[in-house]
């Protein structure tokens, strides 16, 4: 709102005709001719304000100025707004500049205001009085802060020199604004001077009213009146009952006999309330009119004050002293009660226990410097200290309170080191102390946003229901801002998150924070008595004792989340730890770098500090498949179980919120390197590029799931479509549906569909999509109000119609909810549109298929249609079906049965690597995609209930099932459907990935693994047929050894290096490494069976019973011929050596033929080939042995094949291999 220029108003006399209009409209009653005497004292109060300004210029008159009524503030002026009649330009300027040393100053406006100081709302009974102030006119009402009332003001009409005025806030439901007077308000007619008393008054100090209080008979004297000196002043309460604040009286003067004594008035009259405003602690008062009372439940008698009490300034010449003996009729016997302990004088300290501590009482005077958190009700000041006003009610403040603000707190609590992520001191008022308006602010209201502005209602719940001390409190305000930067506005409304809680409507922001509240939030206390708190002696309060709060945990965004676990990720990457000494020692660059190619790490929420919480909307991914947790930060994938073993398939659980304190931040590594050997590991220069794939599991268990208002998520979201508010009840809703009974479901690829006729002639993309094969239950159903109407009969609902349904584009977002066994509603909303659930899908996937598959047609899921779960109880004729997850037996896993080849099984993933790159195809471009294709190698221990050692198995995924599935992590337990069978040359079992292939998680990984002893067996138990160990370890003798073999090879081309120099033909290797390699073959045995045992590298020096150095000496007297081989054919047998050094190879063989090789040891080892029924298993064979002179002949039982996996001598064993072993 602009003031018109001077110029527009023409002259004085146009200006005082706009001023007699004015004042007629809102300041004379309506109704009534115009009051001449009025008008005449309004000009020349205007006037004579006017004229005490230095910089009127001659002008008599404000004619740059106009009258501004109240219903115009309201209407009319938008921004914030400032006006100061007596002050000049020079002087708003300095200001100014002061106020926009930290922000921008109020805004001048030339307006000139009058109006009633009143502290009664509109024309309303007395009785509804609460201690507010209001400037009133004709127009309408405006609520006010005045710094320093006097009460005679009250009722009077006053111009308003300095003021500002704010419009209403956006937390303030009443929808007013409020004036702030700077300067005391000039009356427009004199005010009379109230005279004083025709005799002094008699008055009763505070030492003589606390005597009077603890006589035992009723007092004689009836309703006196009280003096002394304020020294406390207690917060204005206001409840559903009645308003009322307490005040106490000192001894003017400290000369009394008790100086500290001190006694307390309560004022409860509605019409008195007002004098909160009016009091200044440090003046002395005297209250005429007192009464006695005893308060319900408060076990001392008070003084209140009665409907015809004043409150006047103490003036000792009007006073006189009552003598309390003469009007008791006699001398007051009773002894004056002895104070109690006051809190204000113990000092900050920790108890004995050292964990509670006593909060400091003081006074205190400072300016605002900072708002942190508004509805919370927590500031700073000064810039160094904290304040929160929320354990007091201060509704009418919160208005008044910005950077700028001066106040002096009375009784405040300083609370020291309190946690819960405050990291200042604390000053906090209870409803004893009080909270003193000293100057406003220069300073420009901010922009509030929603996160500033609402809130107010549930914080006060947090406090006055949930009483929570100081430091939760602060802790609960910091994690609800968190909660609110997570999700609002796009993935939730801030009104949403931030609402008052009650019974049939509980608060998000509260439900979120439950768990830790629950936990950490004081047992059930009866609720704050707040005459107690102003009133009793020692004080009690929640601010009195307080314990150092350790953050219980925080809300980060997902981004933050992925961040920290990439971050912590990478951190712990370090390849000398995955490859560990003396193993990768051996390794080509080959092998070196596919080793590292791929690892994962498991991200704990217990190891953050503070503990993280998992807090997302979970949506399905239309993209991928897969499901995602979502915040304003981003999304992160996602792996859900409702518990081990049950998955989740209830589609209703789209949008809704979930949070987590269990659960693993899974984060793949993959690395591409290329590291000549495992001496340069140490130089990061060699990773060529590191990427990860973050993501996240727990169980919904675990869980709390909360469903929020829609729309939850922002209309641009691409992974789901946005949800719209829910149709009105009148409103139609029109759709179709059809059930069906899932059978199988196959695997999420990419994949071929044929191109219908009069689509582009590009060729097309494979897509990713995924297909399932089900039972149509029923006919199609409409929709009838809310709920679906008769199915639609067609004659051949007796025929089983078996579809095949195709699930591409956004319609991929139901994979994770489709399970085998479940009953599903596919949904069509729109128009009922005939047999749209019977049109045949001949264009996507040929007729041939169909009939292999059993089925009779095939159905492309549209994009807009929707899924939901079922009860198949509910659900008249519905097949059973074994929920059961169909398992393939181990006869027919492990045999060489091939008349069907897919297989299903559980299994304990045990390892997963990545193998060697597949060749790549002729037509393949250098440089595209698909110029190098990997594959993964998955280890399993199937699960078996009848046998004692599970058998081991290797699955192989190779594209287009990369990357894998979530979850397939070593730990987990996995249900394989559908994988294809095969077997190697060497007679091993495994499986590979087809399209038909379902995977579902049972289980994640343990969060921690404890590796189990590998079981102590006889060798002859490796010969029963499925029911011996995979990895075992036996006590045992090396009987011989069959072969030996020491080799350099080059590193890069594993070519064999001799002196020094690769021998590979062709081109020149990129780096001249070596790396040496080594195996030897061992015969042993345990008094039941005989091995062949295979060592490698490292693993053979412990065969040859050396030391490390002895090792290493031994391999450098081999690295000049490049390879030593040696072959034992039998007893006796000259080895053949395929190097001439004649040397080294006696001492090999004498070394393969002493007692320091051919000794007892303690073997552990694994099974070289898959336990498997293929291979035929060999017969028993006639051995002679000879005892003595004695020949003996025997069935001896076939050769077990082991590889080795370390080598241990016995611990009572005196062999020299045992002692070589200590060098």
């Amino acid at each position: 709102m602009a003031a018109c220029p001077a110029q527009a108003l023409g002259s004085e006399q146009t200006w005082l005709e706009a001023a007699q209009a004015f004042i007629q409209e809102t300041l004379c009653p309506a109704g009534e001719e115009p009051d001449v005497r009025l008008t005449q004292q309004v000009i020349d109060c205007v006037k004579t304000t006017w004229l005490t300004q230095g910089g009127n210029q001659g002008f008599t008159l404000p004619l740059s100025y106009r009258f501004v009524s109240v219903r115009d503030l309201r209407s009319h002026q938008r921004p914030p707004c400032c006006s100061h009649l007596s002050w000049s330009s020079t002087e708003y300027q300095a200001w100014a500049q002061e106020a926009g040393l930290s922000g921008l100053p109020l805004p001048r406006e030339q307006l000139l205001l009058l109006g009633t100081l009143t502290d009664l709302l509109e024309d309303l009974e007395q009785e509804c009085r609460n201690g507010s102030l209001y400037v009133r006119d004709n127009t309408g009402v405006l609520d006010c802060e005045l710094i320093d009332l006097d009460l005679s003001w009250l009722g009077h009409l006053f111009l308003f020199p300095s003021w500002s005025y704010l419009p209403p806030a956006r937390w303030n439901c009443s929808g007013r604004g409020h004036l702030e007077l700077w300067s005391v308000p000039v009356p427009v007619f004199p005010l009379a001077g109230s005279p004083g008393p025709p005799s002094p008054l008699s008055v009763l100090y505070p030492e003589a009213a606390c005597r009077l209080l603890g006589h035992s008979s009723k007092p004689r004297v009836v309703h006196p009146n009280l003096a002394g000196k304020l020294v406390r002043l207690s917060a204005l309460v206001k409840s559903q009952k009645k308003a009322y604040f307490v005040l106490s009286l000192c001894e003017p003067s400290p000369a009394g006999s008790h100086a500290g004594s001190h006694v307390s008035i309560i004022v409860q009259v509605p019409a008195q309330l007002v004098w909160h405003r009016a009091l200044q602690p440090g003046r002395a008062y005297v209250l005429t009119k007192l009464r006695v009372s005893r308060i319900a439940g408060y076990h001392y008698r008070v003084w209140t004050t009665g409907p015809s009490s004043q409150l006047l300034p103490l003036k000792p010449e009007c006073v006189r002293e009552l003598d309390l003996g003469l009007e008791l009729g006699g001398p007051l016997l009773e002894a004056d009660p002895k104070p109690l302990p006051r809190t204000s004088n113990v000092p900050d300290r920790k108890d004995q226990k050292g964990l509670v501590r006593d909060s400091r009482l003081l006074s205190y005077q400072g300016t605002v410097t900072g708002v942190l958190n508004q509805p919370a009700g927590i500031y700073e000041l000064d810039g160094q200290l904290g304040l929160c006003l929320s354990y007091q009610q201060f509704q009418g403040l919160r208005r008044v309170m910005r950077p700028g603000v001066r106040l002096e707190l009375q009784d405040v609590h300083l609370l020291q080191s309190v946690g819960g992520g405050a990291t200042r001191p604390m000053l906090a008022p209870c409803l004893r102390g009080a909270v003193l308006l000293r100057g406003f602010s220069p300073r420009k209201p901010e922009t509030q946003s929603s996160l500033q502005a609402l809130g107010a209602s549930l914080y006060e719940q947090l406090i006055w229901e949930q009483q929570l001390g100081l430091p939760l409190y602060l802790w609960a305000t910091k994690a609800l801002e968190e909660l609110a930067r997570k999700l609002c506005p796009h993935v939730l409304r801030h009104r949403h998150l931030l609402q008052h809680s009650s019974p049939g409507n509980p608060s998000l922001g509260l439900q979120l924070l439950a768990p830790a509240l629950d936990v950490l939030a004081p047992p059930r206390i009866p609720s704050r008595d707040a005459q107690r708190e102003i009133l009793e002696e020692p004080h009690r309060c929640p601010l009195q004792k307080y314990t150092r709060l350790q953050t219980p945990c925080s809300f980060p965004t997902l981004a933050t989340l992925t961040e920290e676990g990439q971050g912590r990720a990478w951190a712990s990457f370090d390849p000398k730890t995955l490859l560990p000494f003396p193993e990768v020692s051996h390794l080509t660059s080959c092998q070196l770098n596919q080793r590292l190619a791929w690892s994962w790490l498991c991200v704990l929420p217990s190891t953050f500090r503070p503990a993280q919480v998992l807090l997302g909307v979970l949506v399905a991914s239309s993209r991928k498949g897969h499901l995602q947790l979502r915040d304003q930060s981003g999304s992160v994938p996602c792996l859900l179980l409702n518990e081990p073993s049950r998955p989740l398939s209830d589609p209703r659980l789209i949008g809704c919120l979930v949070r987590a304190e269990r659960f693993q931040v899974v984060v793949e590594r993959r690395v591409r390197s290329n590291f000549p050997s495992w001496k340069e590991l140490s130089i990061a220069g060699f990773i060529q590029k590191q990427w990860a794939r973050v993501s996240v599991q727990f169980f919904l268990a675990d869980a709390l799931v909360l469903s929020v208002p829609r729309p939850f998520l922002h209309p641009g979201t691409p992974s789901t479509p946005a949800r719209t508010e829910p149709a009105l009840p009148n409103a139609p809703s029109l759709g179709q549906s059809r059930l069906f009974l899932l059978s199988h479901k196959e695997a999420l690829m990419k994949r071929n569909f044929c191109v219908p006729p009069g689509a582009s002639p590009k060729v097309p993309k494979p897509t990713l999509s995924f297909c399932i094969t089900a039972s149509w239950l029923g006919g199609t159903q409409r929709k009838e109000g809310t709920g679906w109407g008769p199915a639609e009969l067609r004659g051949d609902e007796n025929l089983e119609q078996k579809v095949l349904l195709i699930f591409l584009g956004s319609s991929i977002r139901w994979f994770e909810f489709l399970h085998p066994g479940q009953v599903y509603r596919l949904v069509a909303p729109g128009p009922p549109t005939p047999m749209l659930f019977e049109k045949s899908g001949s264009s996507c996937i040929s007729q041939r298929p169909l009939e292999l598959a059993g089925c009779t047609s095939c159905l492309t899921v549209q994009d807009e249609w929707t899924l939901e779960l079922e009860s198949s109880q509910d659900i008249p004729d519905v097949p059973r079906v074994n929920k059961a997850l169909s398992e393939s037996s181990l006869t027919d896993l492990l045999s060489d049965n091939f008349t069907d080849s897919l297989v299903s099984f559980s299994a304990e993933i045990l390892s997963r690597t990545l193998c060697e790159p597949l060749p790549v195809p002729v037509w393949t471009k250098p440089g595209s995609s698909g110029a190098r294709r990997g594959c993964v190698k998955v280890t399993v221990a199937l699960e078996t209930s009848d046998r004692e050692f599970p058998p081991h198995l290797d699955i192989y995924i190779e594209d287009p099932h990369l990357p894998p599935p979530l979850g397939l992590l070593p730990g987990a337990r996995v249900y394989f459907n559908q994988l294809e069978k095969r077997v190697s040359r060497s007679h091993n079992v495994y499986c590979s990935f087809r399209s038909s292939t379902y995977v579902q998680v049972l289980s994640f990984p343990p969060e921690t693994r404890v590796s189990d002893p590998l079981p102590h067996i006889y060798l002859a138990g490796l010969l029963r047929a499925g029911r011996a160990p995979f990895r075992a370890m036996a006590s045992c003798h090396i009987v011989s050894v069959f072969s030996l073999q020491i080799l350099w090879v080059c590193a890069h081309c594993t070519s064999l290096f001799i002196q020094g120099r690769c021998t590979h033909l062709g081109s020149t290797c990129p780096t001249q490494t070596p790396v040496s390699q080594a195996n030897i073959r061992l015969l042993v045995e345990d008094g039941t069976a005989e091995a062949v045992v295979t060592c490698r590298n490292h693993h053979v020096a412990e065969a040859l019973g050396l030391c490390p150095s002895e090792w290493t000496s031994l391999l450098e007297f081999v690295r000049g011929p490049g390879k030593v081989a040696l072959q034992f054919m039998g007893p006796g047998a000259q080895p053949e050596s395929s190097a001439k050094a004649e040397p080294l190879t006696r001492f090999l063989r004498t070394l393969c033929t002493s007692v320091s090789v051919l000794r007892p040891v303690v073997l552990s080892f694994e099974c070289e080939k898959k336990p498997s029924k293929i291979s035929p298993s060999e017969p028993p064979r006639l051995q002679r042995f000879q005892c003595g002179e004695l020949p003996l002949l025997t069935r001896v039982n076939p050769r077990i094949q082991l590889l080795c996996l370390s080598i241990q001598e016995l611990k009572h064993s005196g062999s020299l291999g045992a002692s070589a072993s200590a060098c």
